[in-house]
């Protein structure tokens, strides 16, 4: 059966004036005049996502929608009914998150994360703000020090809440970011640790002695990029260090402290250098 919600390797059968048919064990699909490829033949393979159109009917696209069934995804609402919100998903047919999908009452021009799903009941493709039910709870597969990719789904009392690599639930803390995130914001990030209830905490650095060559070679890179000089120090404030080098206060610590003891740098009382340039 054809996929419908993903990408699909479909055989080009026909052309007609408004478009070409693809073939498919759910019958013929049509691609639109206006994503045809210039130089397609009859017998040729497309790669094509599959979904329904306003008359729900399957349709094909060669445009790449934000999120397809089985993402999870930060995306707008563009208008709102009496029967829930579309949001903007990359394609001309908004994506469709009923009432009871939804945590709060959507709103116009802001970002919810969405689980994007195929109902079994009515076949067609909505999105879910109560994502957390088609989240793994078991973290397989991961270990403390993964490097993991990260979206940013929400905030809490304690801190950040993230989808991570589009299966597990985890949080940052507080009061180890220091910069600006917003819901919808993907980011790389480290497994930091694996609790016993499973629960994940990760952060947006390496933990442990494992960050310090990363953090010292980084701090070299931008010593050698502004001229041989960093105005922080030890006594720089986090979010002064965060914003020079893009690292905890922690973590430039520890990589200062080991290019100090190497010979590398120099400290200063309002800066630090290249050593080669005293």
């Amino acid at each position: 059966m054809v996929a419908i919600g993903d990408y699909n390797e479909l055989e080009i059968i026909k052309q007609v004036d408004f478009g070409i048919y693809l073939d498919s064990d759910d019958g013929e699909i049509l691609l639109p005049q206006k994503y045809v490829p210039e130089d397609f033949r009859v017998g040729d393979f497309l790669r094509v996502f599959i979904y329904r159109d306003s008359e729900d009917r399957i349709i094909a696209t060669t445009l790449q929608p934000k999120a397809k069934v089985g993402d999870f995804a930060a995306l707008e609402v563009k208008q709102t009914s009496n029967y829930g919100a579309f949001l903007d998903w990359g394609l001309e047919k908004d994506l469709f998150v009923p009432f009871q999908n939804q945590r709060e009452k959507m709103q116009p021009g802001k970002k919810y994360v969405v689980y994007v799903y195929l109902d079994e009941n009515s076949d067609r493709i909505v999105a879910t703000a109560k994502y957390e039910k088609y989240l793994d709870k078991e973290p397989e597969g991961l270990a403390e020090g993964d490097q993991v990719n990260l979206l940013i789904a929400g905030f809490t009392d304690l801190g950040i809440k993230v989808i991570i690599d589009n299966r597990y639930l985890g949080i940052l803390y507080k009061n180890e970011v220091f910069r600006r995130l917003e819901v919808g914001d993907e980011t790389t990030g480290f497994i930091r640790k694996i609790r016993e209830d499973n629960k994940i905490d990760v952060s947006l650095q390496r933990s442990g002695y494992a960050e310090v060559p990363d953090a010292a070679g980084q701090i070299l890179q931008k010593l050698k990029a502004a001229g041989g000089q960093l105005p922080v120090t030890d006594n720089s404030s986090p979010e002064a260090i965060y914003e020079a080098l893009g690292m905890s206060k922690k973590t430039f610590k520890k990589a200062v402290g080991s290019l100090y003891r190497n010979g590398t740098v120099e400290l200063h009382p309002n800066y630090i250098s290249l050593k080669s340039q005293q």
